[in-house]
């Protein structure tokens, strides 16, 4: 049976159907090949020169999902370098140079939390949710009387590359010897409690809170109560109260620390 089959096929109807379907793949890929070196689409060669210098880091502090979509925005002029808090001086320099734009140094920077309540702030309610300031922000603004302060969720810990965040007794610590002042901690934190400050810098307010004084005490032991000590106190100047907080200058700051020795709530901190 299988004999006649085959016999009746006519196999050089056959080899010129092969031979058609044969042809026309090397037709399509001679096409392919065709397309692909006439059509390329080059990368933009800036943005790879940009890209190269960069620390590679993909923080997201600069406010890209990572390195390369930084680079893309510097090359199309949306963005500058001082955006990158990552990258070396002399990295900078060259991707100016690339840019064909006059390289402006700026000085070395750490993010502080401005918050010191954590455990020293009373709680609203007892908060069993899933453990993300983003969510527990949500609900009432998190389970903290003080709602300007730190929830202690730790999202700013997780999105460290440099492991400088801990939590201490359940508020943000930033760890200056590791920061590399990235800012992934400043657009994560829901509440905006990060923020740079001069890395020589020797002391930071740690209160966000824009309550008035006995609102404060009510809520925090060591939350700002906006009694202006420390701007009475400093020789400089540096110190300025805007909305219940103080605020320092720290071009005008001697670093003298009498802020901080003045201070009745351990509100400023000083670091080193």
């Amino acid at each position: 049976m299988n004999e006649l089959i085959l016999a009746s096929v006519q196999w050089a109807q056959v080899g010129i159907v092969i031979g058609i379907f044969a042809a026309i793949a090397v037709l399509l890929t001679v096409c392919i090949l065709l397309v692909a070196k006439f059509c390329k689409t080059n990368p933009d060669e800036k943005v790879e020169a940009i890209l190269s210098h960069l620390a590679g880091a993909n923080c997201g502090g600069c406010g890209c999902s990572g390195c390369a979509g930084f680079a893309a925005k510097l090359a199309r002029g949306e963005a500058t370098l001082g955006d990158c808090h990552v990258t070396q001086k002399t990295e900078k320099e060259i991707i100016a140079g690339v840019l064909g734009v006059p390289f402006e140094d700026a000085k070395p920077t750490v993010a502080v939390c401005r918050c010191n309540g954590g455990m020293n702030a009373t709680d609203a309610f007892e908060y069993s949710g899933a453990i993300d300031c983003n969510e527990e922000n949500k609900l009432y603004g998190g389970h903290k009387d003080c709602k300007y302060g730190c929830m202690g969720g730790g999202n700013c810990v997780r999105v460290c590359p440099e492991s400088a965040i801990c939590l201490k007794e359940e508020c943000a610590n930033v760890d200056p010897d590791r920061c590399i002042s990235c800012g992934a901690c400043i657009t994560t934190c829901p509440k905006g409690l990060f923020e740079r400050i001069p890395a020589d810098a020797k002391v930071y307010i740690a209160c966000s809170s824009h309550d008035k004084g006995k609102a404060v005490m009510d809520v925090c032991k060591y939350g700002c109560i906006a009694c202006g000590k420390c701007a009475k106190v400093c020789p400089s100047g540096a110190i300025t109260m805007v909305d219940n907080l103080p605020v320092i200058d720290y071009e005008k700051c001697i670093k003298c620390g009498k802020c901080a020795e003045s201070c009745p709530r351990n509100t400023i901190q000083t670091r080193y």
